[in-house]
This record gives structure tokens, sequence and C-alpha cells, in this order.
């Protein structure tokens, strides 16, 4: 960038869609994809006299979060509002929290990005509970600057999870967004799609920089409007370059400039100014009226601990030192959930073979996944059908490839893997068959033998085609170690 010393800043608010069957003050569903303002009611439309009513298991996911990513619960907390107009806003306020979050104080440890072999401490001042607002919909209609309102979101219960600007790199920024991620799925408060607008990400950067034996910092910039992990370390790359080429053409510092705020435009890759920065007096907040301040006993904090269980970070490192996985391979199995942990240490229980059943879920496994647009829950081969089809081939009865045949014979047919083998003609093959079939290979090939004796043992190779052929159940693996040993003796 420059020979100038220069350290980037970023903070993040993460908006995090909780996984209630309803909205936060009201009864109205949360289900995504109804048709426009078909989820509303006079609560979550600011009609005047209506009442809102705090939904419990709201606060229950909140507390469970909090704990997750260590933060405090305080005895008490209260609810605000605060004061904005935006079209789809209906009441001109959202009810919010200011001075008495839920929770506080938290952090979470990262993976350095530029060494994996450190970790890095990520501050998280504080995680608040608040209403979404609504969505506007801009030139829907060919031909029409006009712009419609869907409310189905209002009331939606969200909480905005506040990172201490601790962040240094784009790199760094996904990397805690993962793991965030990665933890409010594995508690099951959110489904974190992105593209449905249940994880939101805005980013809080400038620079510090060094220059002519003094420290400036450059305008606070807040982006929006990114909605991928990696639209969000693209907008940053941007950003931090922008921000330095301004700041040598016009030399503004954090003194000249409030804070602003920019868009993120993916297809241009660029950021482009939306407006400049409220600043927490401009919103008025003030003590809701119509809501109770929430006391949270002990009690309830230490009961919703009892139900974190093992956390995403705790499960990587046990799989690594229960079972010899690799820190990549942890990572792909512990990143797509519970359901496929739990799948993972069965089918590891009844094959007796971690790495093996560690490289079948994720090639095998998670294609077809993928491919069928399914999750683990519903998917057709049990964890015991493929425990039972991967000892069969550590016991040397299957090779890959005919285990391959099975595999997918499984798909499509809800029989026992002995069952699956029957249909398909697969029977093993006793060491007696083997030894005879391998001698037979040999007479008819002593150019080989004389080779594998000169020295040249990949010649044997040539020869476990030809078994195959004779026999399709006869296991490579076998072929070649009997070939040896024949040759040998």
């Amino acid at each position: 960038m420059s020979t100038h010393q220069v350290t980037t800043v970023i903070g993040l608010e993460v908006h995090v869609q909780l996984k209630t069957k309803t909205k936060l003050f009201c009864g109205c569903s949360t289900e995504f994809g109804a048709p426009p303002n078909t989820q509303v009611c006079p609560v979550c439309l600011g009609l005047p006299g209506a009442l809102p009513v705090i939904n419990e298991a709201a606060i229950d996911l909140a507390i469970r979060t909090g704990l997750a990513i260590n933060c405090s619960i305080p005895e008490m907390t209260k609810w605000d509002r605060k004061q904005y107009f935006y079209p789809d806003l209906p009441k001109g306020y959202q009810i919010s929290q200011f001075d008495l979050p839920i929770c506080a104080d938290g952090y979470l440890e990262i993976v350095d990005p530029a060494d994996d072999e450190s970790t890095r401490h990520i501050g998280i001042i504080r995680a608040h509970l608040e209403e979404d607002a609504g969505k506007s919909m801009h030139d829907e209609v060919a031909g029409k600057s006009d712009t419609r309102i869907d409310l189905n979101r209002c009331g939606t219960p969200l909480l905005e999870i506040v990172s201490q600007p601790d962040l240094r790199s784009p790199a760094e920024v996904r990397e805690y967004l993962t793991q965030l991620k990665l933890i409010l799925m594995h508690l099951n408060v959110s489904d974190c799609e992105m593209q449905e607008g249940s994880l939101r990400v805005d980013a809080n950067v400038n620079l510090h920089i060094e220059t002519d034996g003094k420290k400036i910092a450059t305008p606070i910039v807040e982006v929006k409007n990114m909605n991928s992990f990696r639209a969000v370390e693209r907008a940053l790359e941007y950003e931090i370059e922008r921000q330095y080429v301004d700041w040598e053409a016009d030399g503004l510092t954090i003194d000249d400039r409030a804070k602003t705020t920019r868009g993120w435009d993916d297809s241009k890759e660029r950021t482009f100014i939306q407006r400049e920065k409220e600043e927490s007096a401009d919103y008025r907040y003030f003590p809701d009226p119509d809501l109770l301040p929430i006391r949270i006993p002990a009690k309830r904090i230490e009961e919703a601990r009892l139900t974190l269980g093992e956390l995403p970070q705790a499960t990587i490192q046990r799989l690594q030192d229960q079972h010899g996985l690799k820190a990549y391979d942890a990572n792909v199995i512990v990143n797509q959930g519970p359901a496929l942990i739990a799948y993972f240490e069965r089918v590891v229980e009844v094959s007796g073979d971690a790495k093996r059943s560690s490289a079948w879920i994720q090639q095998d496994v998670m294609r077809t996944l993928k491919e069928q647009d399914t999750t683990i829950d519903a998917f057709a081969v049990s964890s015991d059908q493929l425990g039972t089809l991967l000892k069969k081939v550590s016991a040397g009865e299957l090779d890959n490839a005919r285990a391959r045949d099975v595999f997918a014979y499984l798909l499509e047919h809800d029989v026992s893997v002995d069952e699956a083998m029957k249909s398909l003609g697969i029977e093993k093959v006793d060491s007696s068959e083997l030894d005879a079939l391998c001698q037979e290979l040999l007479d008819a090939n002593p150019q080989v033998v004389a080779d594998v004796q000169g020295g040249k043992v990949q010649a044997v190779g040539a020869l476990i085609g030809q078994a195959k052929k004779k026999n399709p159940n006869a296991n490579p693996g076998k072929v070649r170690e009997t070939l040896l040993r024949l040759i040998g003796s």
C-alpha cells in the first residue's frame, strides 16, 4: 500500500435472527417466504394502543448465545426505544437495548490466519436483543421507480453481537465470522442463512497511519449490504485501499469528517456512499414505557449453561485427539453441524476406522447430500450401515470400488449391507481361492515373476487388473499381497 506504517482497525456488528416460531413482541409467525404483509398484526404494525408482550424463547436463546461467546449475563436488563424514521419501520422507533444489554464483555478466540499455530483474542462489547425492521424492495416493477414495503420481518427477534475493534485484516474478519456462525448453528439459535437475511454483517473500518512521527486515524466507515462472508472480505479489502488513497489525496482524518455509511456493490466490487452515520444521541434513546425490565436469576443462567454441551472448538480438538484426525478434516466435519458430528462418531464406533470414516463422509456422503439437496437426518444410508460397510473395507472383504457400488445400492434400497452385497453378487473370496487365482496368473506371466525377483516390485501391478477381470470380488490389495507372497516363496 505504502511505505507508511498502516494498521487496519475493524469492528463488526453481526445481526442474528433468532430461531423462534413467533416474533419478539407478538404472536406472528417468523417463517421465511410468506407472501408480503401476511404475517403482521397490530403490534408489529405499530398501530395505536397495541402493547408488546415479550417472547421468552428469545430471552433463552440470547442467554445461551451470550454464555457461548464468554459474555457475562447481568441480573437485570431493560428495553429502550431507538428513534429513527424509515419507510419499513412503522412505529417510527425500534425496541432495542441501550445501556443495559442482555450480554456484555465477552470474547472469541480465533485462529490467526497469518499463523495457524497461534490464536487471536477478539473482544465482544455486547450482545443485545432488538426487533427487526421490515424490508424495502426497490424498483420491483420494470420501468417504474417505486419502492414496495414488506412488513413480514417487522418484529422478528434479532441479537446484535458487537465486537471490539480488535480485528486487523479481512482474513481475520472471515475467521471470526466463521467461528461465530459455527457456534450459532451448534446451539441451534439461528439458521444463519445470509441470503434470507437471518445473518447480517455491518463492518466498521478505518486506518491508523504513522506519518511524520505521529499517528493519525482515517474517518470511520460502516460498510453494509454484504450478503456472504466472501463479500465481507472483498468489501473490506476494497475499503482499506480506498481509504488510504483518499487520505493520500486529501489528508482528512477522523477529526475532520464524521462517520459515514457506505454500501457494497457486489457486481461492481466497490463501496458507495449512503449517508452520514448517526451517533447514539441522534437516536434519542429512552426506556420503553410499555415493557418492564427483565430480572435474570443466577439459577436460570446456570441452567442455560448446562444446555450448551460441547462447543465447536472443543469438538474440533477432541476429534483430533481422540480419533487422530487432521485439523482440516476435524474442521470440515464440525462445520457441518451437530447432526453430522453425531453421524460421524457413530460411523467410527461401528467401523473402528476414524480416518476412513472421515474420508468417506467428506467425499461420498457430503457430495451426495449436496446432490440430493437433503440433510444428514434424512440421509438414506444410516450411520450403522456406513459403519458396517467401512468395517468390511478395513477388513479387506471389499475394495473401495466395490464398496462404492454397495453405497450406491443402499441409497436406492432399504436393505442391510449384507443384503446389498448379495444383490450385487459380491461374495467374499477365501484365501485358498485367491491363492489359486494368483498362482494361475503367475504361471501365465513368467516375465512379471522375473521382473519382481529382479527388484521391480511395481511390475506386479499388471496382474491386479487381470485378477479383477477373472473375479470381480477379488480385493486388489489382497491380490497384490498374495502375488508378492507367492513370488517370494
